[in-house]
């Protein structure tokens, strides 16, 4: 296998792990166009229908089963017991058809006093079936097929610290399986792993306004707090998608059994930016320039990165604050039974522009609810566009109360 075959394989994998770009370079010059590049990308794709039916927002929505994945600080005032969900979502369906995310999320209430909740979630991501052909001998045999896949898997615990106030912390292990060999030389890319963690928290209060009470909240959720990954034998590493997210959500009461609900979310991912050579090109002593300044980023660990993803960008705070990906959306619910949900995703077109429409629905009963979501990409030729997400979860109380009626 040549080494264009191989750096092909590793396009391919690459492009296939990532949220998909939806606006093309065409559409900004090439000098703009600067995404923060990360390993691990999948940890980034929204897992559940409810979420992603708002736009990709959840940092202060109302506590559900999912509630892992955005804010888990949220679990600890859940009206439930416990819950569980199941979460699928198949992916970039208008290229292939066997890439998909699968999701389990479940918490439970600890002690009497309704005060603390122990959460957990496991994550995988399959990449489908890769077969590697050898069009170096001019008969292009398949020589080998490989199934790359990427999971996670993480505990949370949350607590409430006043009567509006909670905190969670989350601890995850992360596998990224894209290995493969190369036939020739025995060249290997390796399975990644790394460790990261969580910090979130959730504010949570009542207003009056008219004669109807509201729920106002608001939350944050610092995630993949971590180590780098390699895949190859540590000669290279890749930062975790660590993000920051901020979130706001406004609830008020319509009529008798209808509510809606308005949320904003900002995201920011915590990573430093890549030196690239063209930013240095214009300087004598550039091309050492560059090498000094990648060596830094590669070496700079994680938690150094973090404070650097704040000030580094090529184009200063301009560039900055196009890092920050805006999701909004709203969720119409009909006596916590039936909901509809409409959002928009935004992201500037220099570090990805995968910015979509999503829509969804939701039915509820006292043990099940079922929920979907559908994406609309404004660019017609986005892989993401037309992604479909079902959910399915199961209440505790529900089941208790259902199994208890049958014993009677």
């Amino acid at each position: 296998m040549t080494s264009i075959q191989r750096y092909l394989l590793a396009v391919i994998l690459a492009s296939l792990s990532l949220p998909v770009l939806a606006a093309g370079e065409n559409d900004i010059k090439d000098n703009d166009f600067n995404p923060v590049n990360t390993g691990v990308t999948t940890l980034s794709i929204t897992p559940d229908a409810r979420g992603s039916a708002m736009g990709n927002l959840g940092a202060a929505t109302d506590p559900d089963m999912n509630s892992q994945f955005w804010n888990p600080s949220k679990y600890a005032f859940a009206y439930s017991t416990g819950g569980l969900s199941i979460s699928y979502t198949p992916w970039l369906r208008k290229i292939v058809n066997d890439i998909f995310l699968a999701n389990l999320a479940g918490y439970w209430k600890l002690g009497s006093g309704d005060n603390q909740a122990l959460s957990a979630s496991f994550r995988y991501f399959s990449l489908g079936e890769v077969s590697m052909s050898d069009y170096g001998t001019g008969d292009g045999g398949v020589m080998q097929t490989i199934n790359p896949y990427e999971f996670a898997i993480d505990v949370g615990y949350s607590r409430k610290l006043s009567e509006k106030f909670s905190m969670g912390v989350v601890l995850r292990y992360i596998l990224s399986d894209l290995s493969y060999e190369d036939a020739y030389s025995g060249e290997t890319n390796t399975a990644a792993s790394a460790f990261g963690a969580d910090i979130s928290g959730y504010f949570v209060t009542y207003p009056m306004v008219g004669r109807n009470e509201c729920q106002f909240s608001w939350g944050f959720d610092i995630s993949n707090i971590g180590s780098k990954v390699s895949y190859d034998h540590g000669a290279t590493y890749a930062f975790l998608p660590t993000n920051l997210r901020l979130g706001t959500n406004f609830m008020f009461p319509l009529a008798d059994y209808h509510s809606l609900s308005l949320g904003l979310d900002l995201n920011k991912l915590l990573v430093p930016t890549k030196p690239r050579l063209k930013d240095y090109e214009d300087t004598p002593e550039g091309q050492a320039e560059y090498d000094e300044a990648l060596e830094k980023w590669e070496t700079m660990s994680p938690i150094t990165g973090i404070f650097k993803s704040f000030s580094d960008a090529p184009g200063g705070f301009a560039e900055e604050l196009k890092e920050i990906n805006v999701s909004f959306g709203a969720e119409y619910a009909y006596n916590q039974q039936f909901f509809v949900r409409a959002g928009y995703n935004y992201e500037n077109a220099s570090k990805g522009g995968r910015s979509y429409f999503a829509f969804g629905a939701g039915f509820s009963l006292n043990v099940v609810q079922l929920d979907a979501s559908y994406m609309l990409a404004t660019a017609q030729s986005s892989p993401l566009d037309q992604t479909l997400r079902f959910t399915l979860t199961f209440d505790m109380d529900g089941l208790r109360d259902l199994l208890g009626k049958r014993r009677r």
